[in-house]
């Protein structure tokens, strides 16, 4: 009898990011937390049932998990290059100031961008009204990633333009890029709907891509989906739009989107491991929810796949937890058993990971070290209900019936409704004396 069963064990990130979704902020899952824990109960040395029991439906608010895409999503694919081209106003020196910014933008084509700050922000200081030395100021500060000072010294450049009446649309762009990588999202998005919206202008795909990241932190998912397409239509290859598009269709129980826009973004770049780590939760869940056995085994190939391509970027114990999971989906059980065991060295290791490696054992026959690995998930997540289960299914089948007794009554205790191990209590009872 197939038993499926889908746990959601929620467990902090060690990198913890926080997400609007329809208005509400959604803390974000771990990779250990998702964890789809499916197997075929089929084990000839016992008669003891299994009632199979469906996923429950999924929420289109709730996340599946969120995983910041590394490297950061605004440091795009060359970190080490300027966010935003050097193009001051001209004249450099601005005709309205008797502040002479020259020096200082030549510094900035230079790019010494440290240089061209102190330098611009010394004419601001004797000329404050002079937006061209706010201005260098700020793109300078924007090129040494000190963001928040970049907004503050381009808002007073861009206050100072449109007083003047002569708003310019670098400062606008720079200050929008500025407030992004201050996540000053609010105050982002108008600049960047000016930028992208240009009468007679290709928008930049750059530009377009912040927009999208805005929308989507400010919790417009169908804002953000147009504006990451936008993206990709000038850039089918940009990574990182498609994974956010990835991220916005599992937010809506499209499944089937999500896992396109993600295979996609680990085509442009199999080192996205956030990608690789959606994608396979995401085969995983649809092969848990198929109802078709053809089309749920292929689901756990596929995740197996996309696993493999995680731990080649990251070999960490949440990342090989994931693959571990997709390992068990496929009936891989030694696989999974020897991938997972590598995964609970160390103090640190997670009762849900020790979970799994029993129920990988548990599968493989090799009941004593099961056994070992479901003790140890007792211990360490002790109100885990399905810990008791595959643990009193251990013991009875290698006829430690007293133990077995105990494993279920705690179970059932946690869970007294539970007609399963109503069952398994009444079935063992008698040996156990």
């Amino acid at each position: 009898m197939l038993f499926r069963h889908l746990l959601l064990a929620y467990e902090n990130l060690s990198r913890k990011i926080t997400l609007m979704t329809n208005g509400s902020f959604v803390r974000a899952l771990s990779l250990g937390a998702l964890v789809f824990l499916i197997w075929n109960a089929t084990s000839a040395q016992s008669s003891r049932p299994r009632r199979v029991k469906q996923p429950p439906a999924r929420s289109a608010e709730e996340p599946l998990l969120r995983p910041e895409p590394q490297p950061s999503p605004t440091a795009r694919n060359n970190p080490n290059a300027p966010l935003i081209s050097v193009q001051p106003v001209k004249p450099v020196a601005n005709p309205n100031s008797a502040g002479d910014t020259s020096s200082a933008y030549q510094l900035l084509q230079q790019k010494q961008f440290a240089a061209a700050a102190k330098e611009a922000k010394a004419v601001a200081a004797n000329f404050p009204n002079d937006s061209e030395a706010w201005k260098i100021a700020g793109f300078a500060e924007l090129n040494l990633k000190q963001y928040a000072e970049a907004a503050g010294d381009l808002e007073k450049a861009l206050t100072l333009q449109r007083a003047a009446k002569q708003e310019d649309p670098n400062t606008v762009d720079a200050l929008a890029q500025a407030y992004v990588l201050s996540e000053k999202f609010e105050q982002a998005l108008p600049l960047l709907v000016t930028a992208t919206s240009r009468t007679g202008a290709q928008p930049d795909a750059a530009m377009l891509y912040f927009r999208g990241l805005a929308e989507y932190k400010m919790g417009k998912p169908v804002d953000a989906a147009k504006t990451f397409n936008a993206v990709i239509k000038i850039n089918p290859k940009d990574s990182i739009s498609l994974f956010y598009l990835g991220q916005i269709a599992l937010a809506k129980n499209d499944l089937d989107g999500a896992i396109a826009f993600l295979n996609r973004a680990t085509l442009s770049d199999p080192k996205l491991a956030s990608a690789w780590t959606l994608l396979t939760s995401a085969y995983l869940q649809r092969a848990a929810l198929s109802d078709e056995p053809e089309k749920a085994q292929a689901d756990y190939l596929n995740a197996v796949r996309a696993g493999e391509g995680l731990i080649k970027v990251r070999t960490d114990a949440e990342a090989v937890t994931l693959f571990g999971q997709a390992l068990i989906g496929s009936e891989q059980y030694a696989r999974a058993a020897a991938a997972l065991e590598r995964a609970v060295v160390g103090s640190d290791a997670k009762g849900v990971t020790f979970y799994l490696l029993g129920v990988a054992h548990s599968r493989a026959k090799n009941f004593p070290k099961a056994i070992a690995a479901l003790e140890s998930a007792a211990v360490k997540t002790p109100s885990d209900v399905n810990v008791y289960r595959e643990l009193g299914y251990a013991y009875e089948i290698t006829k430690q019936y007293g133990k077995a007794l105990a494993a279920y009554q705690k179970g059932a205790n946690l869970q007294p409704a539970d007609a399963d191990f109503k069952e398994s209590i009444e079935r063992v009872r008698p040996f156990a004396k």
